[in-house]
């Protein structure tokens, strides 16, 4: 597995030699389809320039600063000089571990960044990154700790994931925003014994094993299905039109109604047809831009 970063985990006197692999793809969050604006004419890539509106003038890499806005309209210069003087410069390529905390205590909410741990290709150094994961396995926790990537200090989370060890980069604890606004909401909406007793049967006509194979984006789908379209010069197929719900004033009318559309999703007859339905589309062909 092809490593972006290597270095070692340490706590206490143990340092184990590992790299760090990117678990997902960093166009994992939009689409892996990526566009260019172009100029509707001659289909050529435009250019972006940097603008100064006050001197009319277009502005070049060494003519620009970091600004903080202090108020509008106001700022504060920052040079790259002083934001490295205070960024961490480490060069022990050490992923230290400070503490080890129960894994369920730690809110998935915190988790930035995933990457597999990869163990060094030598089997005695091998054997303490397997020692290891099965301590923390059987022991349920996870590490806490600090490294730095790429000049910038993270804050990390070491946990055990089947035969890996996975590392999560993490928020700090500012820039995750508080539920309490929701929870007192929901402790004002009291919920009848009667309507739990629905919602526990839609739960269960929907139980189900996880899959990671069947996480796939509609629309990225979709998306390749027009780009193919339309790289053919055929017209794409329409969308099917989803019946529109009916909205139901009473919330039993709706659980009894959920409850039997999830007993009907259940049926061996209803998982076929929408397996036959999750085929992913094919990939559209690549050719020189400008040409249709």
């Amino acid at each position: 597995m092809r490593t972006t970063w290597n270095g070692s985990i340490s706590f206490g006197l143990v340092n184990i030699p590992v790299g760090l692999a990117p678990a997902t793809a960093s166009t994992a969050r939009q689409s892996d389809v990526q566009f260019r604006l172009l100029h509707r004419e001659c289909l050529t890539p435009i250019k972006q320039k940097r603008w100064c509106p006050v001197h009319d003038v277009e502005v070049g890499p060494d003519q620009l600063v970091k600004g903080w806005e202090v108020s509008k309209g106001e700022f504060v210069a920052i040079e790259d000089a002083e934001i490295d003087a205070i960024e961490e410069h480490d060069t022990s390529r050490a992923i230290g571990i400070t503490r080890f905390v129960p894994l369920v205590d730690v809110d998935p909410v915190y988790y930035d960044r995933t990457y597999f741990l990869v163990p060094s290709g030598a089997e005695a150094q091998r054997r303490p990154y397997a020692l290891l994961l099965r301590a923390m396995g059987d022991a349920g926790v996870a590490g806490l700790g600090s490294f730095v990537l790429a000049g910038k200090e993270k804050l990390c989370l070491i946990r055990p994931a089947g035969e890996a060890l996975i590392l999560e980069t993490l928020f700090v604890h500012d820039d995750v925003r508080s539920s309490a606004e929701i929870g007192e909401a929901v402790a004002a909406s009291p919920v009848k014994d009667e309507e739990l007793v629905l919602a526990n049967q839609i739960i269960t006509g929907l139980a189900g094993s996880f899959e990671p194979t069947e996480l796939r984006s509609g629309y990225r789908e979709r998306l390749r299905s027009l780009l193919e379209a339309k790289l053919e010069g055929r017209e794409p197929e329409p969308l099917p039109v989803e019946p529109t719900a009916t909205p139901a004033a009473d919330l039993m009318e709706v659980l009894r109604a959920s409850v039997a559309a999830a007993k009907a999703a259940s049926t061996p007859a209803a998982k076929a047809k929408q397996a036959g339905e999750k085929k992913p589309a094919a990939s559209p062909k690549r050719t020189a831009a400008g040409k249709k």
